[in-house]
């Protein structure tokens, strides 16, 4: 009778536990989807500044060809010339910037790609054990239905007698 008790008593806890564990995972669960939601907001906001970032390029491109090209017509007027290559060097100093800029704005992409991945992966694996420990916790909780029969069958028999 007393064993029957603690393994009752003994399933009780591991139901409890069990059950426990589920909240936990499932915070965890709740958890890291909100950062890959984060992430990939990120992803998105990097993804436009680097459009951004690459018409910038590109107009800076054109203006660098466009003042080579009045640099080169107008060679016969000194301080003009002048002024256009300071100009220029100013313009291509500014281009140099915004592919740099675009440079580190593509490697966080990259990064933050990365970090997607693996969070998916982690929540595809918290997913998969609380899936084990639902399971788990539907067998003890049949487990523990099984005994708590066996427990008021045994007490009727004994009221029989």
């Amino acid at each position: 009778m007393d064993r029957i008790k603690e393994k009752m008593n003994q399933l009780r806890l591991e139901a409890e536990e069990s059950a426990g564990k589920v909240e936990e995972l499932q915070t965890k669960v709740k958890t890291l989807e909100q950062e890959n939601l984060q992430k990939e907001q990120e992803v998105v906001s990097l993804t436009h500044k680097n459009s951004v970032l690459e018409s910038e390029v590109e107009k800076f491109e054109t203006q660098v060809k466009e003042l080579k090209a009045t640099a080169t017509e107008g060679q016969q007027h000194g301080t003009q010339n002048e002024t256009l290559t300071r100009r220029l060097q100013l313009l291509e100093e500014e281009a140099e910037e915004a592919d740099r800029t675009l440079r580190e704005a593509n490697e966080k992409l990259r990064q933050t790609d990365v970090k997607a991945g693996h969070f998916e992966r982690k929540v595809q694996a918290l997913e998969q054990e609380r899936d084990q420990w639902e399971s788990k916790y539907e067998e003890m909780s049949k487990k523990y239905a099984t005994v708590q029969k066996e427990l008021e069958d045994f007490q009727n028999e004994i009221n029989t007698i």
